[in-house]
């Protein structure tokens, strides 16, 4: 009999997340070499897609946790002109595109220690990819390199454990943005107002879940 799946989350974690490079060999270099991670599988695509499909080869590197980061590379295909403009590889945008727009798309990967995130900076520093940040966030300490592509990495650890509270918290924040969010020219003050309002309209039912 075959279990009920409804209503479940199934999902267990990044399986990998895949970019396409330009230059296999610097990629190999930061991934294998700099950084320590093992290449683990890899596929030579020889006349798929169609005719007008160049021939590419997608190769994977173990994160740890069962996970990996891949690499798409096509023969023949140009290398953008990566003179002009802000961002990586596979997205450029106008010089006047503000840094934290660019920064906020990158891959995260989560250490156990401030030991072993420090062992990342130690590798990356030796390297021609230094360290171009070190940043405590609210919960989490990380250091932030770009790749050979442009993409931006970030080696994380944990300060302290999330509580449920802090859970919570970011619930009512999600489901405070969903509503904000359909209102033209929403702010952040919408934002913190609509949670307010949130916090009231659900306190009696988590005190009476407190007094169960």
């Amino acid at each position: 009999m075959t279990d009920d799946l409804t209503g479940q989350h199934l999902v267990r974690g990044v399986d990998h997340a895949a970019w396409p490079t330009f230059d296999p060999a610097e990629t190999v270099h930061f991934y294998r070499d700099v950084l320590g991670f093992p290449v683990v599988h890899s596929i030579c695509a020889a006349g798929w897609g169609g005719e007008e499909h160049p021939d590419f080869i997608h190769f994977f590197f173990d994160i740890g946790g069962d996970d990996r980061i891949a690499f798409f590379y096509y023969f023949g295909l140009p290398k953008p002109d990566l003179s002009e403009g802000l961002g990586d590889v596979y997205a450029r945008f106008p010089k006047e595109t503000p840094t934290w727009f660019i920064r906020s798309r990158h891959v995260a990967l989560h250490v156990e220690s401030y030991e072993a995130m420090m062992e990342y900076r130690r590798r990356l520093d030796a390297s021609e990819w230094p360290v171009e940040m070190q940043i405590q966030h609210e919960t989490i300490e990380s250091i932030y390199t770009h790749d050979p592509n442009g993409y931006m990495v970030e080696i994380t650890r944990a300060m302290r454990p999330v509580t449920p509270q802090e859970d919570l918290d970011a619930n009512i924040t999600i489901d405070a943005l969903v509503d904000i969010a359909k209102v033209p020219g929403h702010t952040m003050d919408d934002l913190l107002v609509r949670k307010a309002e949130l916090i009231v309209e659900r306190a009696e039912n988590w005190q009476k879940q407190q007094v169960r």
